[in-house]
């Protein structure tokens, strides 16, 4: 385990320890309804001071981000136990941190050459925060106006499928390219690139790109926002296109006849999406 990875391990757990607060506050075992915003923020504050005191620079900057993705982890966990009417956002919260750290954590593991903060995804685009802001407030909005629109627990549980299908679905994918996966689109051929079409890439040419497309999905109807539901789904689709489109491009350029090959076994995996093929 490379120092980075042991790094942002160790600050996510620091950081998912802010359910225990009640028992640190109070020193004994209390209900996890017991957390209050004041002892949240003391226990960021302390964590944050003993992160400047264990690391500097750039390791600093993993555990930051690692240590906010682990209090979002953890304050979703206490969401989801202690708050009746908002447990379904605690789930949420739980799922948008651990796609995020892991991403990056299955990057250290089996590409550390690429490695970096953007490994994290957090800063992906201006289009992915605005989206994420978005439904944010579509929830707080619907919930305050219309509570009963909330409370759907069939779309909740199928909401958590998708989420919890998609994610397995994409780290599957990262795990079975190991090194050929990439974040970043490669334009050069490196003489390490090899062209993956077993395990899941057996059942889709772009099994990342299709467990994000359906766990972007998920989040929405596990929240029950229905506005966003339909702007994840046309956004998300246009982007995967468009992806899709150019990486094969790229492909092709890589492995000639051996990836047409493969494209005309295997389709995307993404609906209504060809992918290069339909310029043929």
């Amino acid at each position: 385990m490379i120092l980075e990875q042991r790094v942002a391990c160790t600050c996510f757990a620091l950081g998912t320890g802010v359910v225990l607060v009640p028992m640190l506050t109070h020193f004994h075992l209390r209900e996890l309804s017991d957390l209050s915003p004041y002892g949240a923020a003391l226990y960021t504050a302390v964590v944050n001071g003993v992160l400047l005191f264990m690391c500097r620079g750039y390791l600093y900057q993993v555990g930051i981000r690692a240590c906010g993705l682990g209090l979002a982890f953890g304050l979703g966990l206490w969401l989801s136990v202690a708050a009746a009417q908002w447990y379904m956002f605690g789930w949420y919260m739980c799922a948008l941190s651990f796609f995020h750290f892991s991403e990056y954590i299955v990057t250290a593991t089996y590409n550390p050459e690429s490695l970096s903060l953007d490994s994290f995804l957090l800063n992906h685009s201006m289009e992915y925060g605005l989206a994420a802001i978005a439904s944010w407030v579509e929830f707080g909005l619907e919930a305050w106006i219309f509570p009963d629109l909330k409370q759907v627990p069939f779309l909740h549980y199928a909401g958590l499928f998708l989420v919890v299908g998609g994610e397995f679905l994409r780290k599957a994918a990262m795990l079975t390219a190991k090194s050929n996966f990439n974040h970043i689109v490669q334009s050069k051929k490196a003489d390490s690139h090899m062209l993956v079409t077993h395990g899941v890439y057996q059942l889709c040419r772009h099994p990342a790109y299709v467990g994000w497309f359906y766990w972007s999905l998920g989040t929405q109807v596990l929240l029950c926002n229905p506005v966003c539901v339909v702007g994840y789904t046309w956004a998300s689709w246009h982007f995967f296109r468009e992806r899709v489109e150019d990486e094969e491009v790229t492909l092709l350029n890589f492995f000639g006849e051996q990836y047409l090959d493969y494209m005309q076994r295997v389709g995307t995996g993404l609906p209504f999406i060809q992918g290069f093929k339909a310029n043929f």
